[in-house]
């Protein structure tokens, strides 16, 4: 078995891979998986010149990464398929300085190999859900402006997204970009002319998905966010979308907190994530 870095000449194995096969693990990302390629780690495992399992986890900022793919043919063995390329991008993570990585997986398979290589499970995602309900009301204690986000204020957005967030969870300028890119609702907070908080949000076959809320720890516990969260959605209800959804950490009571006040209610969906610190 041949361990490299995929190229964009894998596309259509890797493709057949993401597709056909049933050991398939896919993050939640702003990229599709095969947007990665050229970015590292991004490795495959080839046998008699067929790609039989990928691996890719290159980070977004330096000091983090997410395993936003893992697929491997049903004819492997799952185990050595994953210890082959997991221990190659390990490696490579601690080459490039990273200090944590991620994953958030949804099959049993996944989880327990995560288990067996050393990751934790420190906490769960949980899904909240809005719907239809009386659209509240926001009097934050200071002057605050809404306004929809432009493209020359993602730089000030980012600044805010790495001051309001730990690493694995914060965005690099690309990532901010495309989210912005891809989004139906994107709204920034100012005072005197200088963004303090940001909101993304997306369209969903039910509504729209609240995918980022963040203000910069200076202004936080002053109504920002509620006021971004109101204004959020009273704009889904007026396109016509009545279910909107959100997720967040299942031990961030603040934030479930933010959530449960202008009307959203947990559901049972609900995402384990595992990490596992490289500087030991």
């Amino acid at each position: 078995m041949i361990i490299r870095n995929a190229t964009t000449h894998d596309k259509q194995a890797l493709a057949n891979l993401i597709h056909f096969e049933v050991f398939v693990h896919r993050h939640l990302d702003w990229r599709p998986p095969l947007d990665w390629i050229g970015y590292q780690p991004f490795l495959v495992a080839e046998k008699s010149g067929s790609i039989v399992a990928a691996l890719a986890c290159p980070p977004d900022i330096p000091s983090a990464a997410w395993i936003r793919l893992f697929a491997a043919a049903a004819s492997l063995d799952i185990q050595e398929a994953w210890h082959l390329l997991w221990e190659n991008a390990f490696t490579m993570l601690k080459e490039y300085g990273s200090e944590w990585v991620a994953a958030m997986p949804i099959h049993d398979w996944l989880i327990s190999l995560l288990l067996e290589n050393g990751f934790t499970n420190p906490y769960q995602v949980v899904m909240l859900s809005w719907e239809n309900r009386e659209i509240p009301r926001a009097s934050p204690k200071l002057p605050v402006k809404l306004r929809a986000m432009r493209d020359e204020d993602l730089g000030a957005v980012q600044q805010v997204d790495q001051e309001a967030f730990v690493p694995i969870w914060q965005n690099s300028i690309s990532s901010i970009e495309l989210a912005y890119k891809q989004s139906v609702v994107a709204t920034v907070a100012e005072i005197d002319h200088e963004i303090l908080g940001y909101l993304i949000s997306t369209a969903t076959p039910m509504g729209g998905h609240l995918a980022r809320l963040a203000i910069h720890p200076t202004a936080q516990h002053n109504g920002i966010g509620f006021a971004l969260l109101c204004d959020l959605l009273s704009r889904f209800n007026a396109r016509g979308a009545h279910t909107v959804t959100v997720n967040t950490q299942k031990d961030n009571i603040p934030s479930r907190r933010l959530y449960e006040k202008a009307g959203f209610r947990i559901t049972e969906e609900e995402y384990p994530i595992f990490e596992m610190y490289l500087k030991k």
